[in-house]
């Protein structure tokens, strides 16, 4: 059940994300096109409840469970820059906007922009783990959220990983060639 609930959550958000910027740009309904991008986040809402309540009807914790933390940790901290990079490009697109801004090439603005990505994936992995360690205190049965246990594993390795390629960015920056 969760997995297919996961999968309509990210089709939904994309689908409310698309209708929200066709209510902005294409119908010239800005308060319709900033409710519609403001509903992405009750997507998030909506894979957290589908979870609780499958979790509390007595369903045994599988990877899926796992999924959803990872997946609304992940939305909560990268969402909002997802919005973002999505409205530029639209307003550049279908409204005669400003062409969208693009990621640092080089120095030390690119490793800056490393550490805030960085940054995103603390606050992700933060949120995730506090919604796993919340389903296993909700369920308080060890046999049914052991699947849990590996997720959480996974965590502190993500934020290892990520912060030695942003490390990267900063011990050997990219330089424009000469």
């Amino acid at each position: 059940m969760m997995l297919g609930v996961l999968i309509a959550c990210e089709i939904g958000f994309w689908v409310v994300l698309v209708a929200g910027l066709a209510a902005r740009y294409l119908l010239r309904m800005p308060r319709l096109g900033a409710v519609l991008l403001v509903a992405t986040a009750v997507v998030d809402l909506i894979a957290l409840a589908a979870a609780v309540i499958d979790l509390r009807g007595g369903a045994t914790a599988s990877w899926q469970h796992g999924l959803a933390a990872l997946y609304i940790g992940f939305s909560v901290a990268f969402g909002p820059t997802l919005v973002r990079w999505a409205d530029q490009r639209f307003a550049y697109r279908f409204a005669g906007g400003p062409a969208p801004t693009k990621p640092p090439k080089y120095g030390a603005a690119r490793a800056s922009y490393e550490w805030k990505l960085w940054f995103r994936a603390v606050v992700a992995c933060g949120i995730s783990g506090a919604l796993l360690l919340a389903a296993v205190r909700l369920v308080d049965d060890g046999e049914r959220t052991a699947q849990l246990d590996g997720t959480l594993a996974v965590l502190p390795k993500v934020v290892i990983i990520w912060g030695i390629v942003a490390a990267t960015y900063t011990v050997f920056p990219k330089r424009k060639a000469a």
